[in-house]
């Protein structure tokens, strides 16, 4: 099975599932307008989206058992990865004041205006945290406790990454580094959406410690040049085609990668200039567009593509060492390839 295939069954099959554990009848009875949240709630959640996630676990799995079986337990566990991003994708729209995600409007904004909506989708944030724990623990298979104490550990370091990300706008950039955009890259993406999947479902097929080492450290590469891409794309990709605003890691004065590497390189005047431009707060089309030139003139969008190459090329050393998997192994190349040129 190519790559585009078996991403789409992968996708059918964790909508099929979100959608049974997003069935919830103990709670019919709570409130009436509790159950029209919850429908917003399966809605929102059951947009379209990469899954990457929840296809992570079922190759971490596969790479421990050496085949491609998937008991229902696997699924379970693998779209509770999925809900688990949406709550935290719920909460950093609130933090980032964002209006869009994945082509519709964010949760918040769908709940109600202003700081109500914001206090109810954080409160709808919570309940699919819980949500997905529950459905983690009761997946039925041997190693569900270990595995599910290893995605909990991995979630109080993204909080960790979460902090970072929201203090660091309010820093100057003269305080800071590319290994702080790094750092972030690690906690807040790498760690909780390809580590974690991959080495849960290998802690599910009972994989031994070599295997899980290695996942970890693929996880982290992947996952940085991910988000590297990702810090790309939020200052030259397409809005239609990113599926959110790629205004918004200026106005919100994100600190990343490419903003830092050519704040390193860039002269006195040009690291005053960008200063200015990363306040935290609305920017208009001049602004986004002289930002975007300063990044290129000073090798901030070259230094981020190097970086990528490097981290994707370190990611493929480590999958050489890997089982075959009945053919999952592939899928991880094919995904290594997607992320290099991907365009959201």
């Amino acid at each position: 099975m190519d790559f585009v295939s078996w991403a789409k069954t992968v996708q059918y099959q964790t909508q099929v599932v979100l959608h049974q554990i997003l069935e919830l009848e103990d709670e019919r009875h709570l409130d009436p307008a509790w159950n029209k949240v919850l429908e917003q709630v399966r809605s929102y959640s059951l947009r379209p989206s990469k899954r990457i996630r929840p296809g992570l676990v079922l190759v971490g799995y596969a790479l421990g058992r050496g085949d491609t079986r998937a008991p229902s337990g696997l699924w379970r566990f693998a779209a509770a990865t999925e809900l688990l991003h949406t709550f935290m994708l719920i909460h950093d729209d609130v933090a980032d004041q964002a209006d869009t995600r994945r082509g519709g409007a964010a949760l918040h904004k769908m709940l109600g205006e202003g700081r109500l909506g914001e206090n109810l989708a954080i409160v709808i944030g919570d309940h699919l945290y819980g949500r997905s724990l529950e459905v983690m623990l009761g997946c039925n298979l041997p190693e569900a406790d270990v595995a599910t104490r290893y995605f909990l550990k991995v979630c109080r370091y993204t909080a960790a990454g979460q902090y970072m990300d929201i203090r660091l706008p309010h820093q100057p950039l003269a305080e800071l580094s590319i290994y702080n955009a790094l750092r972030v890259a690690y906690l807040k993406t790498a760690l909780y959406g390809f580590t974690a999947p991959l080495v849960c479902g290998a802690m599910l097929s009972g994989g031994d410690p070599e295997l899980i080492n290695k996942l970890e450290r693929f996880g982290r590469y992947v996952g940085t040049a991910y988000q590297l891409r990702d810090d790309l794309l939020g200052l030259y990709g397409q809005s239609s085609v990113v599926g959110k605003p790629t205004d918004s890691d200026l106005a919100q004065g994100k600190r990343t990668f490419p903003l830092l590497a050519a704040y390193l390189r860039a002269t006195p005047e040009a690291r005053q200039e960008l200063e200015t431009l990363c306040i935290p707060g609305p920017k208009d089309e001049t602004m986004l567009q002289r930002a975007r030139e300063l990044v290129e003139q000073h090798e901030g969008r070259a230094a981020t593509e190097r970086l990528i190459e490097r981290s994707t090329n370190a990611a493929s050393r480590i999958l050489h060492s890997l089982p075959e998997a009945g053919g999952l192994k592939q899928m991880l190349r094919d995904l290594l390839q997607m992320l290099m040129i991907r365009e959201a």
